[in-house]
């Protein structure tokens, strides 16, 4: 759809099956594009979006990451962290960032591994399954779920719903109102632990003691620590799964590179890194601007929606070599896939585990597969971008 004149709906399904070619010309023709129909405007050059990711008294997330919530125009609860600005966000920040540091994350490995195992071994012996249902929505689930505190009892179900809350199937986009509902579904784990404290997020979000942006030192309320819970546990399932999904379906398009991986698993973190430029499972966030801004000699008034595309900016030629092409040995360089500046993923150490720890497993099974593009679907969503169905041939 990258033909006639240009126009990109992030509503419309047709443009999310392979919007690259589309965003390519967004970002050569319209840098600075606005969208008429649903009044917005969005940023696709990788120095743009830069500078809009680290900007954040000029694009504020305070009202919401999501198009939709920004022009609900509706508060967000304390505590959704990627939700807010400087000073509360760094603040807020700083008492996950010891859970969430490089060290811890690696200590996981053992029991993520684990997990993997435990979804992939009862395949054995199969000549087709779908990697989304068997991995997909498993392993992820499971190590947030872990990490945070949330029981392997109540993981499906918190899983499920945050998938159905972010689905725009039968609907043209997602309701404000669920954004945050998932987060009923694990109340009682939060309240539980209260009482019964323990080695995961949700004991030190509700021990930490902190001095917030009022400067008065305190401990998080209880509404606060669910809202975190939620919106880490869902961040947390919701990008990971999808990885695992592009990963396999980029790797079925290029067996070249994937039989060098399988025969030299040391090349497995850098093409994780490559699906994650090329593939990222959110491609575009959103933003809202707080004061009159000027790109490319128009005016962007304040009270605008801004989108960053930040798979645009990804394939952007004035930062990547031949950056529409998937190479595993492109030499390692930032991309934005895990955002940028006080907004950078905090979860981007346990997403990089837990993609390297299932592509080698997956490899060390299977180093070939064929993927029924037939029976493959995308899943219909106005904020990220995955599989909801990858069936797997092998033999």
């Amino acid at each position: 759809m990258d033909s006639g004149a240009l126009y990109w709906d992030p509503y419309d399904a047709r443009f999310a099956a392979d919007p690259w070619p589309l965003f390519n010309r967004i970002r050569e023709e319209a840098p600075l594009y606005y969208n008429e129909q649903h009044d917005f405007y969005a940023l696709s050059r990788y120095a743009d979006v830069e500078r809009a990711l680290t900007d954040t008294d000029t694009f504020s997330s305070a009202r919401g990451v999501i198009l939709e919530l920004i022009k609900a125009n509706i508060e967000m609860p304390p505590g959704t962290l990627i939700m807010e600005d400087p000073p509360a966000h760094n603040i807020h920040r700083q008492l996950l960032a010891r859970v969430f540091s490089p060290r811890r994350i690696a200590d996981l490995e053992p029991q993520i591994r684990e997990y993997c195992v435990r979804c992939l071994d009862p395949l054995a012996g199969e000549s087709r399954f779908d990697l989304i249902e068997k991995l997909g929505l498993e392993m992820p689930m499971r190590a947030i779920g872990m990490l945070v505190g949330i029981p392997e009892e109540g993981q499906a179900a918190f899983r499920d719903r945050s998938i159905s809350t972010l689905s725009t199937e039968g609907r043209d986009k997602l309701d404000p109102s669920e954004t945050f509902s998932s987060g009923e579904l694990i109340a009682e784990y939060v309240d539980w632990r209260y009482t019964h404290p323990s080695d995961d997020v949700m004991t030190e979000l509700i021990t930490a003691e902190f001095e917030d942006e009022n400067g008065v030192t305190r401990t998080l309320t209880r509404d606060e620590v669910l809202m975190y819970v939620t919106v880490l546990a869902g961040a947390g399932n919701e990008t990971t799964g999808r990885l695992i999904g592009w990963m396999a379906s980029t790797l079925a398009r290029h067996p070249e590179q994937r039989a060098e991986v399988a025969a030299d698993l040391t090349l497995v973190p850098g093409t994780v890194e490559e699906v994650l430029r090329v593939e990222p499972p959110g491609p575009f966030n959103a933003r809202y601007v707080t004061r009159d801004v000027e790109f490319y000699g128009q005016a962007v008034p304040a009270g605008s929606a801004m989108l960053t595309l930040l798979g645009a900016a990804n394939r952007d030629p004035r930062r990547y070599a031949e950056p529409d092409r998937f190479d595993i040995h492109r030499p390692k360089s930032m991309h934005l896939t895990f955002i940028l500046g006080p907004h950078y993923c905090l979860g981007s150490a346990l997403a990089r585990l837990e993609g390297r720890v299932a592509l080698e497993e997956i490899l060390k099974r299977w180093p070939t597969w064929e993927v029924d593009w037939d029976a493959a679907k995308l899943q219909q969503t106005s904020t990220v971008r995955g599989w909801e169905k990858l069936p797997l041939v092998v033999s």
